[in-house]
């Protein structure tokens, strides 16, 4: 904004002087104003897409199996506590939930609209996938029904199954912090930071760096992750550190 109103009296004093530099600086504070709104907008209106069509394509995979269980439907509950929220925004997360269990609900057509607006954005993306396996494994178990579902929602969203199963890997990393570097554990580990095991230290070090960047919560906000959101971001910077911590050790024994 400041730029705009100074280059608005510049621009003012050379082509009217003294008069035209305060009409132009006022010009530009005005333009100003209006794009930071209309950038600020246009945020909230992609966060609220992004709650909207995360809810709904829950509601639809949490009956993958044939039925919603009721460790489900409190996975459900449990989340909008954790997005904190209440009032109209709870009312309308539910809504979205129960919009997605319909029988007529398109969920192609979902996944295409969050594909657009995640373009370009893998770790957005990754979010929204890690929310959706997050609910759907809320019995303990993946269901066969239920992974063939929830590739299809990779595949909608333009993620790999090499995505699935890092997202996976991070889902048993924060269920099983007490395993140390077990040998389940550490092929989990190299799946979150999506190496080899014959990679080598540079190479890991490399996509430790790469997906701690990708995932930093800020820069996810900027892209249309919605604030409330900003836990499972971290989350997922957190299993990144602990996969990377946990290759590290068993590099040094």
């Amino acid at each position: 904004m400041l730029f705009l109103m100074l280059l608005g009296a510049l621009l003012g004093l050379v082509i009217a002087g003294p008069l035209g530099l305060l009409v132009g600086g006022g010009l530009g504070w005005w333009l100003g104003r209006r794009l930071r709104r209309t950038l600020v907008d246009a945020r909230h209106q992609a966060q609220s897409r992004f709650l909207n069509s995360a809810f709904s394509v829950m509601g639809c995979l949490c009956q993958a199996d044939g039925q919603v269980s009721d460790d489900e439907l409190d996975v459900a509950e449990t989340l909008f506590d954790r997005l904190h929220l209440q009032g109209e925004q709870r009312d309308l997360a539910r809504a979205a939930f129960q919009r997605g269990r319909a029988s007529d609900f398109d969920l192609e057509g979902e996944l295409a609209e969050v594909s657009r607006f995640t373009r370009g954005q893998p770790a957005l993306r990754q979010v929204f996938l890690q929310v959706q396996l997050s609910a759907i494994a809320a019995d303990g178990e993946l269901h066969p029904a239920e992974h063939e579902m929830i590739l299809r929602v990779a595949q909608g969203l333009g993620c790999s199954e090499a995505e699935v199963a890092q997202i996976e890997a991070m889902l048993h990393g924060a269920k099983a912090q007490s395993t140390g570097a077990s040998e389940a554990a550490l092929a989990d580990a190299y799946r979150v930071l999506g190496v080899e095991r014959d990679a080598s230290d540079a190479e890991i070090k490399k996509a430790y760096r790469r997906l701690m960047s990708q995932n930093h919560p800020d820069k996810l906000a900027g892209k249309g992750l919605p604030e409330s959101m900003r836990e499972v971001a971290q989350q997922r910077t957190s299993e990144i550190g602990n996969a990377y911590e946990r290759i590290r050790q068993a590099r040094a024994a």
